[in-house]
């Protein structure tokens, strides 16, 4: 189906109803949305569809917030996605790490995480002063999101101001050695190396 939409180039036409659908159609457009993305984000990107996300991100409604904040996810994992999400979405993603729902915490920081694989997003992301709610979500032992703000504050680490930071902070990554899931443990053993290297 999504592969369907996409040959139809109906991406476009998808991403201007997000302006002007009613709240119940929107949540259907942003799942058809996410679908085409898995597959081509190109078009979308074309159609200034980060502007329209942007402002979905802010919705009153938790499930247009979360449905919005998968669809980031999926433009993020696209090279040319990471990009446009570096240039205008951070300082939205960073205030989302901190929102009442578990889901749009994890997309958000999904989305942050393939953003600062780039410099520039991990210095829009430092800028947006990410640190602090990351490392909240890295000491609740119940985050959907902890794997994921693991990885991206190692990203951070990798720039001079971001691990100064993070060196107060180890004890946090030391505490996830513990637990259960082997990726976490894994994530936090690469985390304290990087955070901990001495050029």
């Amino acid at each position: 189906g999504a592969v369907g939409i996409l040959h139809a180039s109906l991406v476009p036409f998808l991403v201007l109803k997000l302006k002007t659908e009613s709240k119940e159609i929107q949540e259907l457009i942003l799942d058809t949305l996410s679908n085409c993305l898995h597959v081509e984000a190109s078009e979308a990107l074309a159609t200034d569809a980060i502007t329209v996300l942007k402002e979905k991100l802010t919705h009153s409604s938790v499930a247009i917030r979360r449905k919005a904040a998968c669809v980031l996810l999926e433009i993020s994992t696209h090279s040319e996605g990471k990009l446009a999400v570096c240039e205008e979405v951070i300082p939205v993603l960073v205030s989302l790490l901190e929102d009442t729902d578990p889901e749009v915490q994890a997309s958000a920081t999904g989305a942050l995480m393939f953003a600062t694989v780039r410099p520039q997003g991990r210095f829009s992301a430092l800028d947006a002063e990410a640190i602090p709610p990351l490392l909240k979500l890295v000491a609740e032992e119940t985050s959907k999101a902890r794997l994921r703000a693991i990885k991206t504050l190692t990203m951070l680490a990798e720039v001079p101001q971001g691990r100064r930071t993070l060196l107060h902070h180890t004890d946090t990554f030391q505490q996830c050695l513990n637990d259960p899931c082997e990726a976490v443990k894994r994530a936090a053993e690469i985390a304290i190396r990087v955070i901990k290297w001495t050029p």
